[in-house]
C-alpha cells in the first residue's frame, strides 16, 4: 500500500498529519497490531519529522508545501518527508548534551530512539528527504 499527502507548512496541520498516517496504517494492518503502543511511537516521530520541516526547512517560505510519503509492505512501513528548504547538513550535528539542559536539537536523536531506521538525504532533485523506517510488531494474544 502506498499513500501520499500534500499538507502546507502550518503546525495547525499537525492533526490531519497525524490522522492520516495512523488512518492509513490502521486500514492496512487492522487489529494485527497492538496501537496503544505504536501509535504513540509513530506519531511522536512523525510531529518530530514534519515539526522540523515547517520551522526549520520552510520557516521562510510558509508557501510551500511538505510532501509526506506512506508505503507499508507486510509489516514494514516507510515515511517520507519532503521538504524544499536549503536543508541541512548532518556532518554539522551533535547530539545535545542533557547536562547543558540545550533547548533543541533533540528530534533526531528522539527519531532515532523510537523508529528502526533514520535517512535524510539533502538536496535530491532540489528537496530533502528525511525517511523514517520501521518493522510494526504483530500483536500478541
Amino acid at each position: 500500500m502506498k499513500s501520499e499527502l500534500h499538507v502546507p507548512s502550518d503546525l495547525s496541520f499537525l492533526n490531519i498529519v497525524e490522522t492520516w498516517l495512523l488512518g492509513c496504517l490502521k486500514i492496512q494492518l487492522g487489529e494485527s497490531v497492538d496501537w496503544s503502543r505504536q501509535s504513540s511511537r509513530l506519531r511522536l516521530a512523525l510531529v518530530e519529522a514534519y515539526s522540523n520541516a515547517v520551522r526549520h526547512a520552510h520557516k521562510d517560505k510558509p508557501n510551500l508545501p511538505i510532501l509526506l510519503r506512506l508505503e507499508v509492505k507486510d509489516r514494514d512501513l516507510a515515511l517520507e518527508v519532503w521538504d524544499y528548504g536549503e536543508g541541512f547538513n548532518m556532518s554539522d550535528y551533535y547530539a545535545p548534551n542533557p547536562m547543558e539542559k540545550q533547548e533543541g536539537g533533540y528530534g533526531w536523536l528522539i527519531m532515532n530512539r523510537l523508529m528502526d531506521k533514520v535517512d535524510y538525504q539533502l538536496q535530491i532533485d532540489g528537496a530533502n528527504c528525511l525517511k523514517l523506517e520501521a518493522t510494526l510488531p504483530e500483536l500478541l494474544n
